[in-house]
């Protein structure tokens, strides 16, 4: 019974194996670089309709809203060196 168990898990493993490394499904250019466009999809996508063509100012947002955090971090910073107490909003000051 053992070896039948076994032999049956043998036969099911080995199956699997052979059918994984059966299939491959892309053309890899080189090992890892695998990604392949759908068909209709341009060589160069700027001034295609696949485009984004984002607005530099959202592009922007996130740059500009760190350094207003660091802007203010400073301040706080600041404040707590000369007074020794911590303020978190230091806007006014």
């Amino acid at each position: 019974m053992k070896t039948l168990l076994t032999s049956t898990l043998t036969a099911i493993a080995l199956s699997l194996s052979f059918q994984v490394m059966a299939y491959d499904g892309t053309n890899c250019k080189e090992p890892g670089v695998c990604w392949e466009a759908k068909p209709g999809y341009p060589e160069q996508v700027a001034g295609s309709k696949y485009d984004p063509k984002h607005d530099p100012n959202e592009l922007n947002k996130q740059a500009q809203s760190i350094k207003e955090m660091e802007a203010r971090n400073e301040k706080r910073w600041k404040q707590l060196s000369q007074t020794g107490k911590f303020v978190y909003e230091v806007e006014g000051n």
